[in-house]
């Protein structure tokens, strides 16, 4: 470093400072500065146009075949009209078209009208949920010494069925993102009717249409801990409690999961958006909404106008623009044109839709900020409260997430990828003995995950079956698959097989994560145009706005306007009763050959067409105008702070972790329970899947047979997690010091026979399978079996068994230290 005196000194000036050298330093500089730029504009123009081509395409595709199909039906239509016996009836026919299409339109506008008064009868009960099922109120969080909207029910069961007090309860959370709860148990065929079919206690997260004053997202996560505290206070005698969560309910039950670890059993998360950057370019556009209709600022002022409360009909009419054709014209057009028999599901599903709820202005901006814009949940950087971080990896129950390729508001990137964002590898998933294990469904929409009937008789089932056997499952990743269906109506049964995955799998849902890069710029501009408002604009919204004008702006919404002018108050409509009422008694329907009944349907179809095209130009738009904006490398440099991902470990500093090196340690002692343990890991490894069934003889053996059943839950988890460490990082030692935890040749044999027994019949398993358990023999020097283990070897000698080979103590003091480190799964 130069001195103040080599200033003086010619010689070691010109060493020191020279500024040939910084000129020369500076062209480097700038060289390497328009080389990053020319490769940031690169891959904007090629993510550009890949969205282009992939945009352009589908709509050729997919318009193109509508557009064809459309032209026959027209031609057909003509060609009907233009028969000989069309012509001589073609009055006949108008006549009663004619007639027909009144009495619809009657009838639709008095099923409008239903619908208004149920709406204004909704909102003057305060909105209560939508439950198909009976229910009483168990706690409420407005008691609690952090105060919330939120509240416990508790599901009756109906009549003819029987709930098991001592089975593991389910909690149901849903979504709080506009609508009102209940869409969980909207039907009988639904998650809460599946859980009480199975003979489970159900209790139901609702939440009441008003926030509490001061309430915070925190304050919510409070709640639901003191109500999962609550159902396991209830149920002694059951494990911990399977907690739901839907949609938005879903980030909310990992929050739950992630700040009180130590209180759910295995959760399930149904397409939530909990990493909302992630999409593929040219199919996803919601999640451009940021960048293109501004930051969190945007929900700050409508906050502000609502005198600090957010309207949840601002999301809903965010939703319905997703989908134009389907909420703002098929939804009322398919209600005119069945009319005679779709009333009723109409006006069941509009009661929900229609029930709009408030959010305090800190939910809203911590929901936008710290998750939607700021991906921060993911990023490891979420903060439910000052000095309390929310860390995805500390959460130990087992995770089932559901998604769907058919959902446009939550992908199947948005609701996987941060697995991949928050472990390094599956290893570390072993490692911090987790299991999680996903679905992704083909076509099924974003409501059809918590709605739709076929859905919970098949997928929430096979969840609901599985997890009664996840703790038998090794920690990992894995992906449930549904092979095969077996038997028809009320006998069908499907046989599910859950394979094991690492991250490729899920990288391969997605393109590449070049396409999230803008949104660093979106969610840096976002937080400083928060903070201008804040600062400037804020102040003056909220001296302005009183109570009462917050109050007109929530009733003049035109989500509750378009309900409340077509209902029984409105003078205009009080003769319509009586009109629908003597259309029913008289009702004469066109017969479905009429020609213009078929006309309307081709006219139906044209201008669903026509909306859908104008949509999907719109989404093609918005996400060329999204990259084009913040995908430029100015934008990019602006953002790079922001572009920042949670540091992973390496694979070094993984076997390092003190977990690691306990397990390792102790790969020579343990006794009967430790060797099945571990060779049960091995044959899973070298299956890399295992069917249910296998799981389920694996899961009975390690929860009802002895030794295993009289560990109790977490002992046998942290054995569980202590072997497949061992398994993991020495596979080999793992099989060679087998005979020294089996000492005996009475051990080694019922040892040999339980891991037979589990895989099922000999002439069925994999050649894999097969090796690795002869090989188990030759260590053990038991002579190689070739019949199938048909019954279970462990019914008769178990409790013998636990007498006589009790784990030695250091091993069982070691597993009672890992216990709270390594804990795999729950008692069933």
């Amino acid at each position: 470093m130069a001195s103040l005196y080599d200033l003086f000194d010619p010689a070691r000036a010109a060493r020191a400072f020279d500024p040939s050298r910084d000129l020369g330093g500076r062209m480097a500089e700038m060289i390497t500065g328009l080389t990053d730029q020319t490769g940031s504009g690169t891959e904007t123009g090629r993510i550009l146009s890949t969205s282009a081509t992939r945009q352009s395409q589908r709509m050729l595709e997919k318009h193109g075949k509508r557009f064809g199909a459309l032209a026959e039906a027209m031609h057909a239509q003509v060609e009907a009209l233009s028969a000989p016996d069309t012509r001589a009836t073609i009055g006949n026919a108008w006549r009663e078209y004619l007639r027909d299409a009144g009495e619809r339109m009657v009838l639709t506008a008095d099923a409008l009208r239903q619908r208004g008064d149920i709406f204004l009868d909704h909102e003057e009960k305060g909105c209560p949920p939508v439950l198909v099922y009976d229910h009483e109120q168990v706690m409420d969080g407005a008691d609690l010494p952090h105060p919330s909207n939120y509240e416990l029910l508790r599901i009756l069961p109906p009549e003819g069925v029987m709930i098991d007090e001592a089975r593991r309860p389910f909690i149901i959370i849903d979504p709080r993102a506009g609508h009102g709860p209940g869409i969980g148990g909207f039907k009988t065929d639904s998650q809460v009717g599946v859980a009480l079919k199975a003979g489970h206690p159900v209790y139901f997260v609702s939440f009441r249409r008003m926030p509490e004053p001061g309430q915070s997202l925190s304050h919510v996560v409070r709640a639901e801990a003191a109500f999962v505290r609550e159902v396991m206070r209830r149920h002694p005698a059951a494990p911990k409690p399977i907690v739901t969560g839907n949609c938005q309910g879903g980030w909310a039950t990992l929050l739950l999961a992630a700040t009180n670890p130590d209180i759910t059993g295995p959760i399930v998360v149904n397409g939530a958006p909990v990493a909302p950057w992630s999409g593929k370019v040219g199919e996803n556009p919601m999640r451009y909404n940021a960048g293109v209709l501004g930051g969190t600022w945007m929900p700050m002022l409508l906050a502000d106008l609502g005198g600090g409360v957010f309207d949840g009909a601002h999301l809903v009419q965010n939703f319905e623009m997703l989908n134009p054709s389907r909420t703002m014209f098929r939804k009322y057009v398919d209600l005119y044109r069945e009319v005679d028999t779709g009333v009723d599901q109409f006006l069941e599903f509009e009661t929900w839709w229609g029930g709009f709820f408030l959010l305090n202005a800190p939910e809203i901006e911590w929901i936008v900020e710290q998750l939607f814009i700021g991906n921060r949940l993911v990023k490891n950087e979420a903060r439910l409260e000052p000095g309390r971080p929310v860390d995805l990896k500390a959460i130990r129950s087992p995770i089932i997430v559901f998604a769907s390729h058919g959902d446009n508001i939550t992908p199947p990137q948005q609701a996987l990828n941060w697995i991949t964002e928050t472990y390094a590898d599956v290893q570390e998933i072993r490692i911090r003995g987790q299991r999680i294990v996903f679905m992704v469904h083909d076509q099924v929409g974003h409501l059809g995950i918590f709605v739709s009937g076929s859905v919970a008789r098949r997928e929430h089932s096979e969840m609901n079956s599985t997890l009664a056997t996840i703790e038998a499952l090794a920690p990992g990743l894995y992906e449930m698959v549904i092979e095969d269906i077996q038997g028809e109506g009320a006998d069908k049964r499907f046989v599910v097989s859950f394979a094991e995955r690492n991250f490729d799998h899920i990288r391969a849902l997605d393109d590449d994560f070049a396409d999230e890069r803008p949104f660093a710029a979106v969610a840096r501009a976002s937080e400083v145009q928060a903070q201008i408002y804040d600062a400037v604009m804020r102040p003056v919204i909220r001296a302005i706005v009183t109570p009462s004008m917050a109050e007109m702006s929530r009733a003049l919404h035109p989500q509750r306007t378009s309900r409340a002018l077509i209902s029984s108050r409105n003078p205009v409509m009080r003769g319509l009763p009586a009109m629908a009422q003597k259309v029913r008694q008289d009702r004469n329907p066109a017969a479905s050959d009429n020609p213009f009944v078929m006309a309307e349907s081709v006219m139906i179809e044209a201008m669903t067409q026509a909306i859908d095209l104008w949509r999907d130009q719109r989404d093609m738009m918005v996400e060329l105008t999204f990259f084009s904006v913040w995908s430029n490398p100015w934008a990019r440099a602006f953002g790079r702070s922001h572009e920042l991902h949670r540091t992973l470990k390496d694979q070094t500093e993984l076997r390092a972790l003190p977990q690691v090196q306990a397990a390792l340690a102790t790969i020579e002692e343990g006794g009967f329970a430790e060797a099945v343990i571990r060779m049960l890991v091995l044959l899973a490894e070298n299956r890399r899947g295992v069917r249910r069934d296998r799981l389920e003889r694996s899961s009975r053996v390690l929860t009802e047979d002895e030794p295993f059943a009289g560990l109790g839950a977490d002992r046998r988890a942290a054995m569980i997690g202590q072997q497949t460490l061992i398994v993991t990082y020495e596979p080999e030692r793992a099989i060679e010091t087998l005979p020294l935890l089996l000492q005996t040749p009475e051990d080694r044999d019922l040892a040999i026979r339980t891991v037979f027994y589990v895989p099922g019949e000999v002439d069925e398993m994999a050649p894999g399978t097969l090796s690795m358990l002869h090989r188990f023999c030759d260590v053990l020097d038991v002579p190689r079996r070739t019949k199938t283990v048909s019954e279970d070897p462990l019914r008769a000698t178990g409790p013998a068994l636990q007498a006589e080979t009790p784990p030695k103590p250091a091993t069982a003091k070691l597993v009672h230290a890992a216990a709270g480190k390594t804990r795999v799964g729950e008692q069933q």
